[in-house]
C-alpha cells in the first residue's frame, strides 16, 4: 500500500518550510501573548491564507484560548490545525456522483499553462484504473501538442480519444465526444479545453459555447466543470478562479503543482473566498502523484507533526 501521508508530506516540503517552518520555534514559546499572535499572523500571511482567512484563524484561536482556559503557546498547535482542517472543503467522491448519470461529463478549464491538460490525462488514468469506461476529448484545439500529449496517453492507457484539427472547432469536438460517449456506453467523459486569460474576452466567450453545446448534446450535461489551478501563482489563482466561476459555473478545483508551490496555503483561500471543493492535488510528475484531495493530510503535510 502506498504511503499516502508521505506522500503528502513530501509534496508539501515547499510551503511547509517556506512557510510554516518557524510554526515550532513560534509555539515552543512559554507565554501566548502579543508579540505571539503577531508572529502567528505573519506566519499565516506568509503562507498565502490571506489577511481576512488569517484574521479568521486568530479570532478563533484567542477564543478558544479563553474558553478552554489555555495558558502554554505548544498547546495552541492542535487547535489550531483543528481550525486549519475546519476551513477546507474536499467535496464529495466525484465517482460516487458517476453512479447516478452516464456518461459523467467533465469540463476541464484553466489558464495557459496550469497543468490542465496533463491533469485531464492523469485523470482518466485513475478512473480507468478505478474500473469505469473512460474517454477523452482533446477540445484543446490550439495547441497540437495538446491533442498529441491526449493521444498518447489514450494509446498507453487503451482510453479513446475523440480529437479535432488543430486550429478547429472546440465545441464541435465537445459534441462528437458526447455522441460518441453515449454510443460506446461510456461512464465518464472528460473533455480537455485550450487554456485561455480570464481577461480575453473572446476566448471566454467560446468557453461558453464549448459548455452550451455539451448540454444541447446531452440533458444536464456538463455535470461537472473543474479549475485546474497551478499553486504555484499563490492569491492570483482566485482571480482567475473566479472568472471562470462566473463564465461556466465552475464547481470543482484541482490543485496542480502542490509540490512545486511554497505557496500552498492559498487553498484555504480558495475555499474560503471561492466557496469551491478542492477535489484533486498534484503531488508530483507521476500519473499517480494526482491523488484524491484530503484535508487532514494537507494540514499535516503543512504544519508538520
Amino acid at each position: 500500500m502506498p504511503d499516502l501521508f508521505g506522500n503528502w508530506f513530501k509534496g508539501l516540503d515547499k510551503t511547509r518550510r517556506a512557510a510554516f517552518s518557524q510554526l515550532a520555534t513560534i509555539l515552543g514559546t512559554n507565554e501566548i501573548d502579543d508579540v505571539l499572535w503577531e508572529d502567528l499572523e505573519a506566519i499565516l500571511i506568509q503562507a498565502d491564507l490571506g489577511v481576512e482567512t488569517s484574521e479568521r484563524i486568530l479570532n478563533h484561536l484567542r477564543q478558544t484560548v479563553l474558553d478552554e482556559k489555555i495558558y502554554r503557546a505548544r498547546d495552541l498547535v492542535r487547535y489550531l490545525k483543528a481550525d486549519l482542517i475546519e476551513l477546507l472543503d474536499e467535496g464529495t467522491d466525484p465517482l460516487a456522483e458517476v453512479r447516478t448519470r452516464k456518461p459523467y461529463v467533465i469540463l476541464m478549464v484553466g489558464v495557459n499553462g496550469s497543468g490542465k491538460t496533463t491533469s485531464t490525462a492523469k485523470l482518466a488514468k485513475k478512473y480507468s484504473d478505478a474500473g469505469k469506461r473512460v474517454m477523452i476529448a482533446a477540445g484543446d484545439t490550439f495547441r497540437a501538442a495538446a491533442i498529441d500529449q491526449l493521444q498518447i496517453w489514450g494509446d498507453r492507457l487503451n482510453i479513446p480519444v475523440i480529437a479535432g484539427r488543430e486550429g478547429g472547432d472546440a465545441a464541435a469536438v465537445a459534441f462528437d465526444a458526447v455522441q460518441s460517449a453515449l454510443a460506446r456506453n461510456i461512464d465518464i467523459l472528460i473533455i480537455d479545453t485550450a487554456g485561455r486569460l480570464q481577461s480575453r474576452y473572446n476566448l471566454m466567450e467560446e468557453l461558453k459555447k464549448v459548455h452550451r453545446v455539451i448540454g444541447k448534446a446531452l440533458d444536464g450535461a456538463p455535470h461537472a466543470v473543474w479549475i485546474v489551478l497551478d499553486a504555484t501563482t499563490g492569491q492570483n489563482a482566485l482571480t482567475q478562479a473566479q472568472a471562470f466561476q462566473n463564465t461556466v459555473s465552475v464547481n470543482g478545483v484541482i490543485l496542480a503543482k502542490l509540490d512545486s508551490s511554497a505557496k500552498g496555503g492559498m487553498a484555504f483561500a480558495v475555499t474560503q473566498s471561492l466557496k469551491l471543493p478542492i477535489l484533486y492535488a498534484g503531488l508530483g510528475e507521476r500519473a499517480e502523484d494526482l491523488v484524491r484531495f484530503d484535508r487532514e493530510k494537507f494540514v499535516d503535510g503543512i504544519v508538520g507533526e
